[in-house]
């Protein structure tokens, strides 16, 4: 067999492996889609399919029902989520930054301090005093964002990877006059960047899908997160069904046609939407990453 001919083989079963993976990851994406616009009816009898049966907006009419609710949500979510993606990991890079620094004699025991915090928590019970009583950060947007300001494993994270970076560049630019800061703004950042976009899309995914604050700390409707109130949403749904199923009367008969199952569904697509607008921005700096290490000789 030609060798032209047998790599023009192997391509070609490559090309349809990676086409078949690549179907196996979207069609259950489609799926869900599909089934957020199914009728409820539709779902119990055939189950779910790629092409909804019977199509139907009950679910996110559900969802919307609220809308100033809603948007609440998408606010409040929006905002403590990219800010505190932001002062995150400006807080983080800069102590990461520091402990990376050999020249910081207190390195050692503040690296070990941080990473002890990995292995023994404070309990539940002790941070609700803290941030409720002397804090006093209870019913604020700042709830979301000043208890979780650092994270010891990505604060980890970032300092192996500031040490991977040349001292020479450091040194050059101190010997030219630059401050700490100058040199950690303008010279560590930058080339830092594939690092930070990973650490920042971790980040905004923990706040993104945060509610148990919201349950804990938050009785202000308005300041309720998206998933916190579709959590909400999705369990008065399920107790309305349950209670009818003990109390039934003719005026509740209608209420056992809210979707329960498209309104999951539905919740993933609202949830989960933005997200996927936003990774996009940060593939190039993945792809950064990945080739940053082949160019250099």
């Amino acid at each position: 067999m030609p060798k032209s001919l047998s790599t023009n083989i192997g391509n070609t079963l490559i090309h349809v492996f990676l086409i078949l993976l690549s179907l196996a990851f979207i069609i259950p994406f489609l799926l869900v889609i599909s089934v957020s616009f199914s009728n409820e009816d539709s779902l119990l009898q055939y189950g779910y399919k790629l092409i909804p049966v019977q199509f139907d907006l009950a679910a996110y009419k559900l969802i919307f029902g609220k809308p100033q609710q809603i948007l609440f949500a998408y606010l409040t979510t929006s905002v403590q989520a990219v800010g505190g993606m932001i002062c995150g990991l400006f807080v983080m890079s800069t102590c990461a930054y520091a402990l990376s620094r050999r020249s910081f004699k207190l390195r050692r025991p503040i690296t070990l301090f941080i990473f002890f915090t990995m292995l023994f928590g404070g309990g539940l019970i002790p941070s609700y005093i803290l941030i409720t009583q002397y804090l006093h950060l209870n019913n604020t947007i700042f709830v979301y964002i000043l208890p979780t300001l650092a994270n010891a494993f990505y604060i980890i994270i970032l300092r192996t990877f500031f040490q991977g970076l040349p001292d020479a560049l450091v040194e050059s630019a101190k010997m030219d006059g630059a401050s700490e800061f100058r040199v950690y703004w303008q010279i560590i950042l930058p080339l830092a960047k594939p690092a930070l976009a990973t650490i920042a899309l971790f980040v905004l995914l923990d706040k993104w899908n945060d509610w148990f604050t919201s349950l804990i700390y938050i009785r202000n409707e308005k300041l309720y997160t998206l998933q916190f109130l579709l959590q909400r949403i999705l369990l008065e749904i399920d107790f309305l069904k349950n209670s009818m199923t003990y109390n039934l009367t003719m005026e509740n008969v209608n209420l056992y046609k809210l979707p329960s199952e498209s309104i999951r569904f539905a919740m993933a697509i609202v949830a989960a939407g933005p997200l996927l607008m936003v990774f996009p921005f940060f593939q190039k700096y993945f792809s950064k990453g990945l080739t940053v290490g082949a160019v250099k000789g």
